[in-house]
C-alpha cells in the first residue's frame, strides 16, 4: 500500500524562486561594497606618477572611477606611404569606415623628443570634451613630464570655471612655453588669465574662440597697464575671431609699454581703418597721455634716487659715508646731497684707507659734524690759498692729495696699502617703456614706440585705402629712425614682415605697393618664395 506524496501549491514555487533571486541581489550588493570599499583603500593611497604618460594616465583615470579610458599614443609623424591599388567598393567599406571613425574617438597623441617614452615633448587633444574630473588627473600626471613644452587643446569643450583649473596647473609645469586653445569659445572670455605678469608662456594660440571686443579688453590690459606688463609671451595668435574696431584699440593699447611681443595675428577678424589706424600709431611715436607722464616722472626720480645710492654705496667705510654726506659743497635734492662727479671722485680717492677717529671712553662723537667741520676746514683754506698765493699757491684740496699720490715711486706701496673697492655686479634689469629716451615738442612727450614687435598679420580683416595711409607713415617713421641709427646699432627692431593681404582695399592700390616696396628687403621669409600670409605666424 504506497503512501499518498502531499502536492505542494503553486504558491510555494513561486516563493522558492524569490528566495533565490533575493539571495542573488544580496551576493551581488555585497560584492559591490567589497568592491567599494576595495576601491577606497586603493585611492587612499597616493598614486606617485612615473612620468610615463602611457602608464599613469590610466592608472589615475581608473582610480578616478572613470568608465572609459582613452588611448595615449604617440602622434603619427607625416611619412609617404606606397601607393596601394584601388581596392573594389565592397572590400574596402568595413575597414574604411572604421579607420575613418577610429581618428574622432578620444584619444591623447604625444610627440617624443627622443624614442624614450618619458620624453614627452608635446600632448594634443582634440575633438572630446574635458571636465574637471579630468582635469584633476592631468593635474597630476602632466607636471610629471619634465620635458612638457607644448600643450594642445583643440575643441575640447572648456569652460571658464575648466579654464581656471587649467591655469592652476600651468605653474606646475616650469617647461611648458606652448600652449594652444583653439575652438574653445568662452561665455566670459577670460583667456585673459593664462597670461598674467608673472606668467611662464611664450607662445598662446586662441584661434576661433569667438574673442570679441570685451575679451579684447581683458587681453589688452594683461599685456601691459601703466604699472605691470607681462614679460614672457613672445607670440599671440587671435585669428579667426570677433574682434573690431574697438577691440583692436585695446590691443594696440596693450602694445604701448609691452616690450617683449614679436608676434601678433589679427588676421580674419572685423577690423576697418579706425583700429589699423590704433595698432599704425603705437609702431610710432606716439604722445604719452597725462597719467603716462606724471608716472614717468615718478619713475625718473626713483632711478636717480636708487642711482645716488648706488653711489654711496660704493665707499669703501662708513667714515667716507659720512663725509659725503655731510659735505657743505653737495647741493640737497629732495634730502641727499648731490655732489659734482670731480668732486666726488676725489673725495673717494682722498678718505680711501681712512677709518674712524677711535673714540674715548665716554666720548660721543658726532661723526656727521665732524666731517661737515673736516670739509669746511679744507674749503676754507682753498679759499684762503687762493686769494694768497693765486693759481700758483699750493692747495689742500682733495683733487691736489690725488695729484700728489701719481707719483711713480709710490706706486706699488700705496696699491700694496689701499683697500680693494667692492665690486658691484652690474645687473640686467629690464627698462620700463616710460623710461625710453623721449622726445619733447609742442608741449607733449614723444616716445619711440613699439619697435620689439617685428610680426605683425592683419590679412582678411576690413581695411581700406585710409588704414593703409596709417600703417604707411608708421613703416616710414620707422625706417627713418632705422637710418638715423645706422645700420650697425644695437637694440629694437622694428617691423619685420607686415601682411595687409585681402582686404578691402584694390590690388592696385600705389599705397599697399609702397608698404610692400619698404618691407621687402626687410621680411625674412621673402627668400623662401610666396607663402600664404595666413599661416606666417611662428607658433
Amino acid at each position: 500500500m504506497t503512501s499518498a506524496v502531499p502536492r505542494q501549491g503553486p504558491g510555494v514555487g513561486a516563493m522558492g524562486k524569490k528566495s533565490e533571486r533575493a539571495a542573488k541581489e544580496r551576493a551581488a550588493a555585497i560584492a559591490l561594497e567589497e568592491e567599494a570599499k576595495s576601491a577606497a583603500r586603493h585611492s587612499d593611497e597616493e598614486y606617485q606618477c612615473t612620468g610615463l604618460l602611457e602608464q599613469d594616465f590610466p592608472e589615475l583615470c581608473a582610480r578616478a572611477g572613470l568608465t572609459y579610458i582613452p588611448r595615449v599614443t604617440v602622434r603619427p609623424r607625416a611619412v609617404s606611404l606606397p601607393e596601394e591599388p584601388e581596392a573594389t567598393e565592397g572590400q574596402a567599406s568595413a575597414t574604411h569606415i572604421q579607420s575613418k571613425y577610429a581618428y574622432f574617438r578620444p584619444r591623447i597623441q604625444t610627440e617624443l623628443e627622443l624614442d624614450d617614452p618619458k620624453s614627452v615633448r608635446e600632448v594634443f587633444m582634440r575633438g572630446w570634451k574635458i571636465e574637471d574630473k579630468m582635469l584633476g588627473i592631468f593635474s597630476k600626471c602632466l607636471p610629471a613630464l619634465g620635458n612638457l613644452q607644448a600643450l594642445h587643446l583643440w575643441k575640447v569643450g572648456l569652460t571658464d570655471l575648466l579654464l581656471s583649473s587649467l591655469v592652476s596647473i600651468l605653474p606646475s609645469c616650469p617647461n611648458l612655453k606652448t600652449l594652444s586653445l583653439e575652438g574653445n569659445p568662452l561665455p566670459e572670455g577670460s583667456f585673459y588669465k593664462l597670461i598674467p605678469e608673472d606668467s611662464t608662456l611664450a607662445h598662446l594660440s586662441l584661434r576661433n574662440n569667438s574673442i570679441d571686443d570685451a575679451a579684447a579688453w581683458q587681453l589688452g590690459q594683461a599685456l601691459s597697464t601703466l604699472t605691470a606688463a607681462n614679460r614672457s609671451l613672445v607670440s599671440l595668435t587671435l585669428s579667426f575671431n570677433h574682434i573690431g574696431d574697438v577691440g583692436a584699440d585695446h590691443i594696440a593699447q596693450g602694445l604701448r609699454l609691452n616690450r617683449s611681443l614679436l608676434s601678433l595675428s589679427l588676421a580674419h577678424n572685423r577690423i576697418g581703418d579706425e583700429g589699423a589706424a590704433r595698432l599704425a600709431e603705437v609702431l610710432g611715436p606716439f604722445a604719452l597721455t597725462h597719467t603716462e607722464v606724471v608716472e614717468r616722472r615718478r619713475l625718473l626720480l626713483e632711478k636717480e634716487s636708487q642711482e645716488r645710492s648706488r653711489v654711496v654705496r660704493m665707499l669703501p667705510g662708513p667714515w667716507c659715508q659720512q663725509v659725503v654726506w655731510a659735505c657743505p659743497m653737495g647741493r640737497r635734492v629732495g634730502g641727499s646731497p648731490a655732489l659734482h662727479p670731480e668732486t666726488f671722485s676725489s673725495l673717494l680717492e682722498a678718505t680711501r684707507g681712512q677709518s674712524r677717529p677711535p673714540l674715548q671712553p665716554g666720548q660721543q662723537h658726532d661723526h656727521r659734524q665732524a666731517a661737515a667741520h673736516q670739509a669746511g676746514q679744507e674749503h676754507g683754506q682753498e679759499e684762503r690759498a687762493a686769494e694768497e698765493g693765486g693759481a700758483g699757491a699750493a692747495l689742500t684740496t682733495p683733487e691736489q692729495k690725488i695729484m700728489r699720490g701719481k707719483g711713480a715711486k709710490s706706486g706699488n706701496k700705496e696699491k700694496r696699502n689701499q683697500p680693494l673697492e667692492p665690486e658691484v655686479p652690474e645687473l640686467t634689469e629690464i627698462m620700463n617703456p616710460l623710461l625710453e629716451q623721449a622726445e619733447h615738442r609742442e608741449g607733449k612727450v614723444f616716445l619711440p614706440g613699439n619697435h620689439v614687435l617685428i610680426n605683425l598679420n592683419l590679412t582678411r580683416n576690413q581695411i581700406t585705402e585710409q588704414g593703409l595711409r596709417a600703417f604707411l607713415a608708421a613703416v616710414e617713421s620707422q625706417q627713418q629712425q632705422w637710418s638715423k641709427a645706422g645700420a650697425g646699432a644695437k637694440g629694437q627692431t622694428g617691423l619685420l614682415r607686415l601682411s595687409l593681404g585681402k582686404n578691402h582695399f584694390p590690388a592696385e592700390s600705389e599705397t599697399f605697393a609702397r608698404i610692400q616696396e619698404l618691407m621687402l628687403p626687410r621680411d625674412p621669409l621673402a627668400k623662401q618664395g610666396p607663402k600664404d600670409e595666413e599661416q606666417s605666424v611662428p607658433t
